[in-house]
């Protein structure tokens, strides 16, 4: 069995039915974050590292995004080496606060 490196035990992941609303909305409202869960929308889950988004933002800006949608439980991520991977929780998500995520990503800014 693989050893958890010590910045992966750094990982803290919110299960969406214990998310308030609020914290829900707050993270859902900034565009720099819905451009992440449109992306992984899109993508294969578990095929985008955090350095492969193109946001612009600066690298502890954007760790700080991954880290609000964490903890909002839209995204779950883990470590496959040197890269963060991600993954959308939007099956998750939609059983907490159901239409939420399609109403605000699946539509243009």
């Amino acid at each position: 069995m693989p050893v958890e490196s010590a910045r992966a035990r750094t990982l803290t992941h919110a299960d969406p039915d214990e998310v308030p609303l609020q914290v829900a909305l707050a993270a859902l409202a900034d565009p720099v974050r819905r451009s992440i869960l449109r992306d992984l929308a899109v993508h294969d889950e578990w095929t985008r590292a955090c350095g492969t988004f193109d946001l612009p933002v600066k690298k502890a800006t954007a760790s700080h995004h991954f880290a609000v949608l964490r903890s909002a439980g839209l995204i779950e991520q883990r470590d496959e080496g040197a890269r963060r991977l991600n993954r959308l929780r939007r099956p998750e998500f939609d059983s907490a606060f159901p239409g939420l995520l399609a109403a605000t990503i699946d539509r243009a800014d």
